[in-house]
């Protein structure tokens, strides 16, 4: 009878580089990474707040590979789930490498950033135009007269704003 074994990891962190997207010579791909997870705790004995950081090395295969490299890039925010794996290799100089990495199988995107920081988004969604009701007050100060546009449409921009939107 043999025994069971698990060998799973589940993290979330920020991507340290952007993902770095390879193909085999048979043509599958494969995509890497860097994550960075974060851990603060308060020492037993008292003192002041520590910090500590690990860095991660991320693979992904096939699909997954195409759309980690699609969606990421350094800074993001994710979750990854998947397994360890520990490779072996001779380097150019002839010594014995290791490394160990998590292979994932699955990763969700958790923040909404859609470009990278600093950057500007240079097309808006274009939006239908919608019918303003003006109330019995509003047509008293405009003396039954529309509002001028910029003023409607900065009254639009108190009812909505834009970055409460999440997608």
């Amino acid at each position: 009878m043999s025994a069971r074994s698990l060998n799973k990891v589940l993290l979330i962190g920020n991507l340290t580089r952007d993902p770095e997207l390879r193909y085999t010579p048979q043509g599958t791909a494969v995509c890497s990474f860097g994550l960075a997870t974060n851990r603060s705790w308060v020492p037993s004995e008292g003192g002041e707040k520590r910090e500590e950081t690990e860095f991660h090395r991320i693979v992904a295969w096939n699909k997954l590979a195409e759309l980690c490299n699609q969606l990421l890039s350094k800074g993001r925010k994710v979750y990854v789930e998947g397994r360890l794996q520990t490779r072996t290799w001779e380097g150019q100089d002839g010594q014995q490498r290791q490394a160990t990495e998590v292979v994932i199988e699955n990763m969700i995107v958790l923040d909404s950033r859609g470009r990278p920081e600093g950057e500007q988004q240079t097309a808006e969604p274009e939006e239908k135009p919608r019918s303003k009701k003006t109330s019995p007050k509003e047509k008293e100060q405009t003396n039954g007269e529309p509002t001028s546009e910029k003023a409607s449409e900065a009254k639009e921009d108190e009812d909505i704003n834009l970055d409460d939107i999440p997608f």
